[in-house]
């Protein structure tokens, strides 16, 4: 019996550990009382469902809004977002008020068992309670789908939900975000929607082993479903820094003179989720964007675009490079811009983050798939260069990279093999989709 003690407590201990770890289910509603909702607290909800980027995150189909099915590949393997629409059964519609605001703040389900920290709960726990209620009033009004989304793909032992307790214990600051006295009222306002519904930093910031965001490195940029979100720190990869007024003005309509068109996940932040925030809500996010930089300096934003722009056209003259070829027979005529007066609709290239990033994901991305109305600007779309081998890519990327004065990237052509099959892929699935 000796021999067996280790085994003995090794089960003891783990069994303590899942015990430890497993929180109490609350008791649901049979139904709820649509009617307790007022109709003014139900729209409150649709506009900060659309701030929080509900839809994008768990509609996989548009027939079934908030029904879940979207996939998150993961280093750990792949999550698929739940229904959140309040079918009794498949969704949320037997949770509870208490219920939901735990599995908001808390990252518990109603039944108890621990939430991944894809769902971002690490930032809506900064949520007022008048906020998580216009929520709950908005998603007990939708319309109840029978829906179920496919079980999470993941690798043991992170296929262990109550080991989601350790990672609590790890990573997780219950303690909600307070305004800061120092600042005034728009730049607070700014911060509780970044930190809170809009989870700006989940998107921005490099992530640990572990997949907890670097609180050392916040904002630093990281790579997010094979898109890269920027710096917004001050590192950030642009060389005219983003001030509060061009913040409004990418994040209002996605469109930015010095920097360019928010397309792939940006894309559908500001033409879905940010679309229905008032303009009050849309400065004070500036507001605070624009201070994480720490450029308090004023510059005359104009003359040193200029400046930049015609630099960048003088080396273009010297460079007669395979990549200047592509560029003048592809892209020269919609890119070209005048030094005193770029255009968010021409996207100057020499000012562009896709291009001065240290990573080059956005730009070949965007020369792969190009832009359409649906996730760029509704005005303006760009074809797609998938039709240009691998060496032309790579070629016409690292001349924008010289034409802006950077250095090359490494390993582009690796990169671009990479993105080219996901993109393959991608159009693959969609024609399976659709029947094509």
């Amino acid at each position: 019996m000796r021999k067996y003690q280790p085994l003995i407590a090794s089960i003891v201990l783990v069994a303590g550990l899942v015990l430890a770890a497993w929180e109490p289910s609350l008791s649901a509603e049979s139904d709820v009382d649509e009617g307790r909702f007022t109709p003014d607290q139900i729209e409150h909800g649709r506009v900060l469902a659309g701030i929080g980027n509900c839809g994008t995150c768990h509609t996989a189909s548009p027939d079934k809004p908030y029904a879940g099915g979207v996939d998150f590949p993961t280093p750990f393997g792949t999550l698929y977002a739940t229904n959140i629409t309040p079918h009794p059964q498949q969704g949320i519609g037997g949770w509870s008020r208490e219920a939901f605001f735990r599995a908001m703040r808390e990252g518990v389900s109603a039944d108890g068992s621990h939430l991944y920290p894809a769902f971002p709960y690490t930032h809506f726990k900064n949520i007022t309670d008048d906020d998580l209620d216009a929520l709950y009033a908005y998603f007990m009004t939708r319309e109840a789908i029978d829906y179920t989304p496919p079980e999470n793909a993941l690798r043991f032992p992170f296929n262990l939900r109550f080991l989601q307790w350790g990672w609590k214990l790890m990573f997780f600051d219950p303690e909600p975000w307070q305004p800061d006295p120092e600042q005034g009222q728009q730049w607070n306002r700014g911060a509780y929607l970044a930190k809170g519904l809009g989870h700006c930093s989940a998107c921005h910031t490099p992530r640990n082993a572990m997949g907890a965001e670097k609180q050392d490195r916040a904002y630093a940029g990281a790579l997010v479903d094979n898109w890269y979100a920027p710096a917004l720190d001050d590192s950030q990869p642009v060389p005219v820094h983003w001030d509060s007024d061009t913040l409004y003005q990418y994040l209002r309509s996605g469109l930015s003179d010095y920097h360019g068109v928010a397309v792939g996940s940006m894309g559908e932040v500001v033409h879905r989720g940010l679309k229905r925030a008032p303009d009050n809500d849309i400065r004070a996010l500036a507001t605070y964007m624009a201070s994480l930089s720490g450029d308090t300096q004023p510059v005359n934003t104009q003359a040193r675009s200029a400046e930049l722009i015609t630099a960048a056209q003088q080396r273009a003259r010297g460079d007669l490079s395979a990549g200047e070829a592509l560029y003048i027979g592809a892209c020269a005529a919609c890119h070209y811009n005048s030094p005193q007066q770029p255009m968010a609709a021409r996207a100057e290239l020499s000012l562009n983050s896709a291009v001065t990033a240290d990573d080059p994901t956005n730009l070949i991305r965007v020369l792969l798939e190009g832009i359409g109305t649906e996730s760029g600007s509704p005005i303006l779309v760009m074809p797609g260069y998938s039709g240009l081998s691998d060496t032309d890519l790579v070629e016409l990327a690292q001349f924008l990279r010289r034409r802006s004065g950077l250095p090359e990237w490494k390993n582009l052509r690796q990169r671009v093999a990479e993105l080219r099959e996901l993109h393959r892929q991608a159009q693959a699935g969609t024609a399976e989709h659709t029947g094509e």
